[in-house]
């Protein structure tokens, strides 16, 4: 029952913030309001449907750890989505045409990006890995809820198969690990929001195939696809799904050293292993 009721929370919180965001499309202010104002309210949604149905500190969403799990988040998805495009443009993948026409929108994508990034890390780390892990433990929740999450990928403008198990074993894999290292929320939002944010905003991209390329850069992807991505964007890249790989190996054995991972346990055994739950 509080895994439906958490569930039902984000969908719906989820649905009026894509509705919100979607409302201001085309404009810059407006979008970034609207997006800073769902990501908020999203979280505090979170935050009070875990305090009610689990009676606990929501330990995960703490504000105490936000603003530094935020930057450190975000940096890494900066950098990281920069040395995967930049070895696709070595490879002769991605090319830089010159300056976007309307720059400023790189402003507003700050709204969208931030608003996408909360929302799914809440419903696909937050409600869905989080209450799988604790029925089946860390390494199959891992890779249920990253298929699930590659899966509904699926659904997007230009998906293919393949670009879709990138994005679950790159993304999902990534992102997912993340959580469990830090037991953090705010982690993979700020890395999400960074990888996100660079494709569309900064070097022109598209995001999932969903054609979010307004930003600074405008740039063109080209050549062999299992190079570039093709329409899907540099998510269906071989060189996306190697860097996912690394990090996701980086962030699974910090998470081994730290105690981090639940085993499958019974039902008798399942209070003790909540403490890692949240």
């Amino acid at each position: 029952m509080r895994f439906v009721i958490q569930l039902v929370a984000v969908v719906a919180i989820s649905f009026l913030a894509g509705q919100a965001v979607s409302a201001t499309t085309g404009t810059v202010w407006p979008a970034l309001a609207a997006g800073l104002a769902a990501s908020v309210v999203a979280m505090l949604v979170y935050y009070w449907s875990v305090r009610l149905t689990e009676k606990r500190t929501v330990t995960e969403a703490s504000a105490g750890t936000a603003a530094s799990g935020l930057f450190r988040g975000t940096l890494l998805g900066t950098v990281l989505f920069a040395a995967v495009i930049g070895n696709i443009a070595v490879n002769g993948g991605y090319r830089v045409l010159g300056l976007s026409d309307e720059p400023i929108a790189a402003v507003g994508l700050i709204g969208f990006m931030a608003a996408a990034a909360v929302t799914e890390e809440l419903l696909y780390r937050g409600v869905l890995f989080r209450h799988i892990e604790r029925l089946i433990g860390t390494w199959l929740a891992l890779a249920l809820s990253a298929l699930v999450f590659g899966a509904v990928h699926l659904l997007n403008p230009n998906a293919t198969l393949w670009g879709a198990l990138c994005v679950a074993i790159a993304g999902g894999g990534m992102l997912t690990s993340a959580y469990i290292a830090t037991r953090s929320l705010w982690l993979p939002i700020g890395l999400h929001f960074g990888w996100n944010y660079a494709q569309s905003a900064i070097f022109g991209t598209e995001v999932s195939g969903n054609g979010l390329k307004t930003g600074i850069l405008d740039s063109e992807l080209s050549g062999n696809t299992w190079i570039s991505g093709g329409a899907f964007g540099p998510e269906a890249s071989l060189s996306t799904l190697m860097a996912g790989i690394v990090v996701t190996a980086v962030f699974l054995w910090l998470a081994r050293r730290r105690g981090n991972f639940l085993p499958l346990v019974r039902r008798d055994e399942e209070a003790p292993a909540a403490r890692l739950a949240g």
